[in-house]
């Protein structure tokens, strides 16, 4: 088996695709469509939603292995301070991605959610993951919410 980190998506610009043997032309159609599949498939997929758990393309390699786990992605909506149940099996979450962000408004400026604390921060939102909900806290002096939304990351064992 070969080391999916020795592997690349990158796609070679030109292949010769021969034209006076048909047995040589399907190997290579062959050949290119697997290279733009793997290629394909090891992008990152930029789809977005509410109520759904989206695979995002991101694959994880954890203690050396070369067994891979997927990262999924779910937008979660929140008006205020508070808990945001999640609805993950927790038991499947090998870990909450450092690419996981939010945002909100007061109805006139946006601003960044941080995920960063189990303590409010003053003059910011920030949020954190229990196994159970989405915290989000609303430091002193923080604007005040009118809506926003959570981008969650989490790796996966699914």
């Amino acid at each position: 088996m070969s080391n999916p980190l020795q592997k690349s998506p990158y796609l070679r610009e030109q292949r010769d695709f021969p034209s006076d043997d048909i047995k040589k032309l399907t190997v290579q159609v062959d050949r290119s469509y697997v290279d733009l599949a793997q290629a394909i498939n090891a992008r990152t997929i930029g789809i977005f939603a509410t109520g759904n758990q989206i695979v995002t393309g991101d694959s994880w390699y954890f203690n050396g292995s070369s067994r891979k786990q997927q990262s999924l992605r779910q937008v979660y909506n929140f008006t205020a301070a508070g808990s945001i149940a999640h609805g993950l099996t927790w038991a499947s979450v090998s870990s909450i991605s450092h690419k996981s962000y939010g945002t909100f408004t007061d109805g006139t400026n946006w601003y960044g959610a941080i995920y960063a604390s189990s303590v409010a921060i003053a003059g910011q939102i920030s949020f954190y993951v229990t196994p159970t909900n989405i915290v989000v806290l609303a430091g002193a002096g923080s604007p005040s919410i009118t809506s926003g939304y959570i981008v969650l990351d989490f790796i996966s064992s699914f």
